[in-house]
């Protein structure tokens, strides 16, 4: 997780039609950072700037400018209307749990929300779309659809999540976002689309040589590359259809297998050592005790002191 910051950026300008080409926009944090005119509470990004952002930020009267990313928004907070302009269109909504706001790549135009806003938002490029519908074997998808405050609790949720699962451990959070990121794109794809593409059923899991190496992988406790794109690779597959195939094969998604995997070493290293928890932490990778605790209280309902002493 980090909180970039992108102070020192020009003012918006009012709302014109996008006539610049790709290069010239800014990526979705940048932007949003310069029109909310704060740093996200909470974010992670790769170095294509796809990612995660949680914000908490003013009442917004201004222009947003054409990004490099799709940005998707799952709003987080009190009920109240809100208006956006683009061009000679005006579409005026209600921000409520379960609605999504939809801003293309490349599109502008203003905002006027007069109350705080709490949302947390998808930067995803347009190449994922594109590859996952690949992957899937559809023809090439449509561009996305503008939405404001559109009715999809489905999305709302998955997008929700996101925030919340993000659990200080560099592994896990890395494929959580790999996997979040594809099922928000599929997603995408299938309701935010003017022609929903028709994605195949599953067929089979993996088989017991291939699932063995990504169990091994994910298993490791060295630096091994345990992101979907590794994975996948090890795997001889894409990663839509990697993790259709382990789920079939295990019963979980990788993160969820590898989340399970981390809370057993937890365990048995609480039940049958006096290791400090730091270091328990430490061990399984997570950036603080308090992330540790954190994760392992979600799971067992329980924190990791209380556990041991209960288990002995």
């Amino acid at each position: 997780m980090r909180n970039p910051s992108h102070k020192g950026l020009p003012a918006a300008p009012g709302a014109e039609p996008d006539n610049g080409s790709t290069c010239e926009r800014r990526a979705a944090d940048a932007e949003m950072a310069r029109v909310l005119r704060t740093e996200p509470t909470r974010v992670a990004l790769d170095s294509s700037g796809a990612g995660i952002a949680h914000w908490k930020h003013d009442p917004l009267h201004d222009v947003v400018e054409p990004m490099s990313h799709h940005v998707i928004m799952a709003y987080n907070g009190m009920m109240q209307r809100m208006e956006r302009r683009s061009g000679k269109s005006v579409a005026i909504g209600t921000f409520r749990p379960g609605v999504v706001i939809i801003i293309p790549e490349g599109s502008s135009s203003r905002w006027d929300i007069p109350k705080p806003v709490d949302v947390v938002q998808l930067y995803l490029p347009n190449a994922t779309l594109k590859r996952i519908a690949d992957e899937a074997g559809t023809t090439k998808p449509a561009d996305l659809l503008e939405r404001t405050a559109h009715p999809d609790p489905i999305t709302s949720r998955l997008l929700l999540s996101a925030a919340e699962a993000l659990g200080g451990n560099g592994a896990l959070d890395t494929l959580f976002r790999n996997q979040l990121t594809d099922l928000l794109a599929t997603r995408l794809l299938v309701a935010h689309t003017g022609s929903p593409p028709t994605f195949q059923p599953t067929m089979g899991g993996l088989s017991p040589k291939v699932l063995l190496r990504a169990i091994e992988r994910l298993r490791s406790d060295s630096d091994a590359d345990v992101s979907l794109d590794a994975l996948a690779s090890d795997a001889g597959l894409s990663r839509f259809h990697f993790c259709r195939a382990f789920k079939e094969s295990t019963g979980l998604s990788p993160h969820a297998w590898l989340r399970q995997h981390k809370l057993e070493q937890a365990m048995n290293m609480l039940r049958g050592s006096d290791e400090a928890i730091v270091s328990i932490a430490a061990a399984l990778g997570y950036s603080s005790q308090t992330a540790f605790a954190a994760a392992f209280r979600k799971l067992t309902g329980e924190t990791p002191s209380d556990w041991r002493r209960r288990m002995r």
